[in-house]
């Protein structure tokens, strides 16, 4: 079995643009993220975390791209016209396009890099090119590419991914020890701040006077 190579395939109106990656990555990183935001509670030594929404996954990766081919001798020419060095240019202005509209899809087109059991669909938010080569002419042969993509994965798999309950019926929750009622409405209503209406619900004149075991009423939106 031979070597596989590694492909970019970006999105036409009609069909892919498929650019097959003469050497492939020596290394590519995958990262994911998260936002939070602080919340401050009176009566509490530092903030309190809220989870806001995961971030898409993002590919980094780099590229060495050649297209410069050795003149041959005259005496090693066969029969027929020998293979020339083309421009590269050619190659990383498919790729550039990746990042801007394009007219036809009136968006930004998908990208899909596959090699092996990496099989990344996503939109390319940078995009870095260094030429490292030039024939005599001035004609670009060899360059360095630096690409990071973002996923695209719809709403529709993240919360099949990761299901929410409904904030819509009335729940009952138990206290347990470290847990306030700050988590609680973070982690059922998706805002620490709409404790509060826990503790009108539930008669609470101050948050800190829970304690574990006690069981609360989650008032439904």
């Amino acid at each position: 079995m031979g070597l596989t190579k590694a492909k970019l395939e970006i999105e036409k109106e009609i069909g892919m643009s498929i650019i097959d990656v003469l050497f492939n990555p020596s290394e590519y990183q995958l990262t994911d993220s998260a936002n939070y935001s602080e919340k401050k509670v009176p009566g509490l030594d530092g903030p309190l975390f809220q989870y806001i929404s995961g971030e898409a996954t993002e590919l980094s990766l780099n590229l060495f791209l050649d297209t410069y081919v050795p003149k041959q001798p005259t005496s090693l020419i066969s029969f027929g016209t020998p293979p020339v060095s083309t421009d590269v240019s050619a190659i990383t202005k498919q790729i550039a396009d990746a990042t801007s509209i394009d007219g036809s899809l009136h968006r930004p087109p998908e990208v899909t890099f596959r090699w092996g059991s990496l099989h990344f669909r996503g939109i390319v938010t940078r995009f870095n090119h260094t030429y490292t080569m030039f024939t005599e002419s001035g004609m670009p042969v060899r360059a360095k590419v630096s690409l990071t993509f973002k996923s695209l994965i719809s709403p529709r798999d993240r919360r099949r991914a990761s299901p929410f309950e409904s904030p819509d019926r009335t729940k009952y929750r138990t206290i347990r020890q470290g847990i306030g009622l700050w988590d609680i409405a973070g982690m059922e209503y998706g805002d620490p701040d709409m404790w509060k209406m826990i503790a009108r619900e539930n008669g609470i004149l101050n948050p800190l006077d829970v304690r574990p075991g006690q069981v609360v009423k989650l008032p439904a939106l």
